[in-house]
């Protein structure tokens, strides 16, 4: 039987791997820490006064890391300029032009508060925010409310219901402005599709967007006609994801549908409806482009909501300062609008924390 090559052992100060210098380098140290008092001060070979030195890996190391981070800064910065550019400079200086008088035009003056007292005074601006006010309190419930309709309805298998669960996501891809456009040709009072189908039923003509008393009510309506499909999308999505252990263990206790949908199906559809609530409220605050298409925030400054008496005056009658006044008016009430729902979870949560203690 054949014997197996022995080894070769290297002596220690063998240079194969390209390391003999550290090895006699340890080497050196040991036999200095074998040579050295105790309680010296000196270990491994370190003279005193000098400092050792930094390890050429980790010298390698550092300008690897130093190197991956000027590449990541390279690529971030296009999209760190685009954000500081777009978002955190102009909030900044229309925060200073809201205490300024100005017209885009001439030289500003520094007014301090006076927008704001002028602001608390205008007529206009409660009129702006009534008419904001209104909308929210129309649009978010019946949104949120059809919504959950219609997630009911196309949770069950029925046939198409992809096409049905399409159709109804449709209107939502399709941008406020062409939604205007459209609407004002099937309400026009004179033209519309919508009188003539009125006059064939014996209904007489209406205004709509042209009437102070029906135009709000036609904006909700085509808002809901839009805005509907998201709340779909986003509870249906949480109605799959309610666990049928659960329904089926109700079920069997004899629950019916409608204590299904009280006690188990709303429950867990909670987290989902406070996203929605939040989402649809700020959405509504900040409605502009289908009431510039339409109305133009008429007639009679019936639909004139905060973001267009903040375009009206600071584009239309020149006036930034004041509108940048009223934009920040609108920027603390949606602060307030996140930031509440925060604070009730957080002391929800700790309430719940301190029962399990």
């Amino acid at each position: 039987m054949p014997r197996l090559p022995t080894p070769l052992t290297l002596p220690d100060g063998g240079h194969d791997d390209g390391r003999g210098g550290e090895r006699d380098h340890e080497h050196t140290a040991t036999h200095h820490d074998d040579n050295t008092p105790h309680g010296s001060g000196n270990t491994r070979g370190r003279h005193p006064g000098k400092r050792p030195g930094k390890h050429p890996g980790a010298r390698r190391r550092g300008a690897l890391a130093r190197g991956e981070s000027a590449t990541a800064w390279a690529f971030i910065s296009p999209s760190v300029l685009v954000i500081l550019g777009l978002s955190v400079v102009p909030v900044l200086w229309s925060l200073l032009l809201s205490f300024q008088a100005d017209d885009l035009v001439t030289p500003s003056r520094w007014v301090g508060l006076d927008n704001y007292r002028a602001l608390a005074q205008d007529p206009h601006f409660s009129q702006a925010v009534g008419n904001t006010l209104l909308y929210t309190v129309l649009y978010v419930p019946l949104s949120i409310g059809l919504g959950l309709f219609l997630a009911l309805v196309l949770n069950r298998r029925i046939r198409l219901v992809g096409l049905y669960r399409t159709l109804i996501f449709v209107p939502f891809v399709v941008s406020a402005t062409a939604q205007g456009v459209l609407f004002s040709f099937i309400l026009d009072p004179e033209f519309g599709a919508a009188n003539s189908l009125l006059q064939h039923l014996g209904v007489s003509p209406q205004g709509f967007l042209t009437d102070p008393g029906q135009a709000m009510f036609v904006l909700v309506a085509i808002s809901l006609w839009s805005g509907t499909g998201f709340c779909v999308v986003v509870l249906l999505a949480a109605l799959q994801d309610v666990s049928p252990s659960l329904i089926e263990a109700a079920r069997l206790d004899g629950a019916g549908r409608w204590h299904l949908l009280r006690h188990v199906t709303l429950p867990a559809l909670t987290p989902v409806t406070v996203f929605l609530l939040l989402w649809q409220t700020i959405n509504a605050l900040q409605v502009f482009d289908l009431v510039y298409v339409t109305t133009k925030g008429g007639p009679l400054g019936s639909t004139t909501v905060i973001v267009y008496f903040i375009w009206e005056q600071a584009f239309k009658n020149f006036t930034a300062g004041y509108g940048a006044a009223a934009a920040y008016a609108l920027a603390l009430a949606l602060l307030v609008v996140g930031g509440v729902p925060r604070l009730l979870r957080a002391r929800v949560n700790r309430r719940t924390e301190g029962a399990a203690r």
